[in-house]
């Protein structure tokens, strides 16, 4: 369709205006600004996103103060990535996945984990052959619209609660519970499935896959000659558990890409530097399809990230943060055990899923429209951030429509936030405690 140079010269003298994609034609808020606004409306303690309230180490800002002083730091970095960065990102793997690392053909620098998803899509699925990629759900937002956008189909199969017999409703339970059928995710491939994505540990559920469950996952990967995109960029966040990266089984390395993030490494979500490596047959298409979305990251918050990484072992910084985020991932379980709603015990990341079905909203409780259409969950949360003054996100949000069911009665909330900021949601929550006892 052509448009006219007269804004009302269409047919029947109709004024003209370009249609956007069915996609993107919404504009309804999406669930963090959503969420975020509701809390700010109460000014509600922040428990939703998950971006850290306390500022990085001083040094992680001083090494990109210095980058940006340096002239050369302030143009196109090469679309691979800043060689600085790409040989400290190479020395981790190595060390991570035990194996040599070619920086030149096996990694490449991202405008986030993000973008790095979206190229990897973007490489491997073909618009209009009805490709397929398997989530397994609760999954990250942003997973199925970078399918989409790429041409792709995503495929649902949830992870289910198997508690032993506890009520998830009364009793805490533990990341690991939530297993994923091995048979279900292999009924769920068909000659169009191209990719499985393996997020671990896992968002929302804290979850840390074990080697056995990996194992399982790569043997059917292989068995059907799939490729597996791993997201690990919580890989330094775990308590008590090992983080086993599927690219080091045997057989793996050849059909996985790993995504990683500084973001989540060093407290930095702002700065959008990831990264993701794999063979240089896989990486190779990965970054001709980073070029084209973006061409290159950032180049002075790459020579940041560089310098970041060299000084973090100087300073033994990952095991130090992790000590700090499991003390304040005790210090929000702690909260809730004081007033009495139960949780699932996050073996990774820094999110905590609080099972809120004991909260008895009333019946007559009113609900803006844009909360009302979103369903049982959305009310909940909002529910929670306006009478008890805390926010989080609804994890429905991280469903398909059929599976949405599976979240309904939970809330997550971040703990990578201050103590004085934990401190306040403690205080706030008493409220909640007096309302079970009236409902109990």
């Amino acid at each position: 369709m052509s448009l006219s140079t007269n804004a009302a010269d269409g047919p029947q003298g109709r004024r003209l205006t370009p249609v956007p994609s069915p996609q993107y034609a919404s504009t309804g808020l999406d669930v963090w600004t959503m969420m975020n606004q509701v809390a700010a409306s109460v000014n509600a303690v922040n428990l939703g996103q998950g971006y850290m309230s306390y500022p990085p180490k001083e040094f992680i800002k001083l090494a990109a103060q210095e980058a940006l002083v340096e002239n050369a730091h302030n143009q196109y970095a090469p679309p691979r990535g800043r060689p600085g960065l790409l040989e400290q990102v190479g020395i981790h793997f190595a060390n991570r996945l035990s194996r040599p690392i070619d920086a030149s053909s096996e990694l490449s620098i991202h405008a986030g984990a993000n973008e790095a998803l979206l190229s990897v899509f973007t490489a491997f699925l073909e618009h209009g052959k009805g490709q397929e990629v398997i989530l397994m759900e609760p999954a990250f937002d942003q997973y199925t619209p970078n399918i989409i956008m790429s041409g792709g189909k995503p495929v649902y199969v949830p992870l289910r609660v198997q508690s032993a017999g506890k009520d998830p409703s009364k009793e805490v339970i533990s990341s690991h519970d939530w297993k994923l059928d091995m048979d279900e995710l292999e009924a769920a491939i068909n000659e169009n499935t191209r990719i499985i994505v393996v997020n671990t540990p896992h968002n929302p559920i804290g979850k840390v896959f074990s080697r056995e469950e990996l194992e399982q996952i790569g043997a059917i990967a292989a068995r059907h000659n799939l490729l597996i995109l791993a997201d690990e960029v919580y890989e330094h966040l775990t308590y008590g558990v090992e983080h086993i990266s599927i690219a080091t089984l045997p057989g793996m390395w050849e059909r996985t890409i790993t995504v990683g993030s500084a973001g989540k490494m060093f407290g930095v979500t702002g700065w959008r530097v990831g990264w993701s490596v794999g063979p240089a047959e896989l990486i190779q298409p990965t970054l001709s399809a980073h070029t084209r979305i973006v061409f290159t990251s950032n180049t002075p918050l790459q020579e940041g990230v560089a310098s970041a990484f060299r000084m973090a072992k100087e300073n033994d910084f990952l095991n130090i943060q992790r000590q700090e985020y499991e003390r304040r991932r005790d210090r929000l379980m702690a909260i809730f055990d004081d007033v009495g709603l139960p949780y699932v015990v996050p073996d990774g990341a820094y999110y905590l899923l609080v099972n809120a079905k004991a909260i008895k909203i009333p019946s007559d409780y009113s609900f803006p429209d844009f909360i009302e259409e979103r369903g049982d969950n959305f009310k909940l949360v909002y529910f929670f951030i306006k009478e008890f003054g805390v926010s989080g996100i609804p994890p429905t949000e991280f469903y398909s429509e059929p599976h949405k069911h599976l979240a309904n009665d939970y809330i997550r909330f971040a703990f990578c936030k201050t103590d004085e900021g934990l401190d306040e949601a403690a205080k706030c929550l008493q409220s909640l405690k007096c309302y079970l006892q009236e409902t109990s």
